[in-house]
């Protein structure tokens, strides 16, 4: 690995061993006591004690190596993160030559960065507004989030720590080759100027990781709480999860201060059953997914009164984190929000263009979520609203959703109908999923005249229901959307509030 030697001192609070890898690490915390350590020479003082690690169940640990552009790395420090929204993780990794990284990791999201210095003094924070553009030594880059942080915990050796529960800036900026840049105001830093990072996304199977958890042998320990509402048991399967319903009065909980701390709770009405049940697992475009969360939404555009809904499937991968399932008019989709930032074509936004694909603007809309089941790894609100740009380049799909703190752009593609009913087994239900893409007529194919005879007969039901509630109904329940007031029919991603960090 690293060819300078490995420094260790007995830790100044209980004595266990503190090592220090890398010549750059300043700070380190004891793996048995948590003590708080400041490394000067040859001498080890303790500063305070850190608080304990939130187990995110990562399959990364300390001392996991790797190889990331042809250069071994390993992983000897970490620190965990909250904002807002949720929760990410920061490793830090020592490389061969003995120099410093970072990889995120965002809800299985991964970002491999290294330390930048900035050619001219950086503004203040407030100076960057989420979805704008700037200019960082001669590149320019858009502003996807600017977060109020604090640290929550430490582990192993590090080149800086913050103080812990103190809050300050993090800005993240993103490029339309895909790079990633993080500027961090924090606290603790020399001379109270920024520290930048650059890198891009990466997969954890590129970079080849050896040393992870034993997954066979981690024990599961899922919680459990009683809702604040009806009393029954809800049962929290995430480590991440930080909003999730009851499944006997449909409360929707917030978690976001822990399962422990005040939980508080809306009542939803009208649930909207998902096709695809919660739990389920199936395999798209070569991956397994579990779907984890449902939630659904309705969409209103300028000057429009009538609004239209879809829905959108939260599913899970133990090593490519979360993606969306989007279920609308216009059909079935799959999307991930992107690491890069697609560049707008004119100052109309009519068009944008990523990784050398030119996407034409199909629809602007604000979209609000009116339904929720399951489990959410930011804190998803009923009534949450964003500002929507859907854009498309044939069956590819560009979508963009902003909040006052984030801007979050979503790739992927538009996928068959019968895909989506055979990737979870749910062949016997295809009329169901069937959507803009079912196939003409054929004479030659019975079956699938008999399923487009079923949709039909379901479609004429729903019209029958529509017309008895449109004078009495809630417009914010699905039931009561104008599904006949928009051509396209739905967004083409899924919004991940506290899922852009990284």
């Amino acid at each position: 690995m690293a060819t300078e030697r490995i420094y260790r001192a007995p830790c100044p609070g209980c004595g266990a061993p503190v090592e220090f890898r890398s010549a750059q690490s300043t700070h380190a915390v004891c793996g048995y006591c948590h003590s708080t350590v400041v490394r000067d020479g040859e001498t080890l003082s303790r500063i305070g004690k850190m608080a304990e690690l939130f187990d995110d169940h990562s399959p990364m640990q300390l001392l996991a190596s790797g190889t990331w552009n042809g250069q071994g790395f390993t992983l000897v420090g970490r620190l965990q993160y909250k904002y807002r929204e949720g929760t990410w993780t920061e490793w830090h990794a020592l490389l061969a030559d003995g120099s410093s990284a970072w990889l995120g990791d965002d809800n299985g999201a991964y970002v491999f960065t290294l330390p930048l210095n900035a050619q001219r003094e950086l503004p203040p924070a407030d100076r960057f507004r989420v979805g704008g553009t700037t200019a960082i030594n001669g590149k320019t880059f858009s502003v996807a989030s600017n977060e109020t942080v604090s640290l929550i915990s430490a582990e192993g050796e590090l080149p800086h720590l913050p103080a812990l529960g103190q809050e300050f800036s993090v800005v993240d900026l993103r490029s339309a080759e895909g790079e990633v840049l993080s500027v961090d105001y924090g606290p603790t830093l020399a001379g109270g100027q920024p520290v930048l990072s650059l890198g891009r996304s990466v997969l954890l199977d590129d970079l080849k990781l050896t040393g992870l958890r034993d997954e066979s042998a981690k024990e599961e320990k899922g919680q459990e709480f009683s809702c604040p509402n009806c009393g029954a048991t809800v049962a929290v399967t995430l480590a991440s999860t930080k909003s999730i319903t009851c499944t006997s009065c449909h409360s929707l909980i917030d978690l976001s201060q822990g399962v422990g701390a005040q939980l508080q709770h809306a009542l939803q009405d009208a649930p909207v059953a998902p096709l695809i049940p919660l739990g389920s697992q199936g395999t798209l475009q070569g991956v397994t997914w579990q779907v984890v969360g449902f939630q659904h939404r309705l969409g209103t555009e300028p000057g429009d009164d009538e609004s239209f809904g879809w829905n959108e499937y939260l599913l899970f991968n133990q090593k490519r984190g979360f993606c969306f399932l989007v279920d609308s008019q216009e059909g079935w989709s799959l999307v991930k929000p992107t690491t890069g930032a697609p560049v707008m074509g004119d100052s109309n936004g009519q068009s944008a263009s990523y990784l050398g694909t030119r996407y034409q603007l199909k629809d602007t809309y604000r979209a609000q979520t009116t339904y929720v089941a399951g489990e959410f790894y930011w804190r998803v609100q009923r009534g949450q609203i964003t500002q929507n740009r859907d854009f498309a380049n044939g069956s590819n799909l560009l979508s963009l959703e902003q909040t006052p703190t984030e801007a979050v752009w979503s790739s992927g593609s538009l996928i068959s109908s019968d895909g989506v009913a055979k990737a979870f087994k749910l062949e016997g239900q295809q009329a169901m999923f069937a959507r803009s893409d079912v196939a003409p007529f054929s004479a030659d194919n019975s079956q699938r005249l008999r399923n487009v005879i079923i949709m039909v007969v379901v479609l004429l039901i729903l019209v029958a229901v529509l017309s008895r509630c449109s004078s009495s109904c809630d417009p914010a329940y699905e039931n009561c959307a104008s599904y006949g007031a928009r051509s396209s029919g739905g967004s083409f991603g899924g919004y991940s509030g506290g899922g852009g960090h990284k």
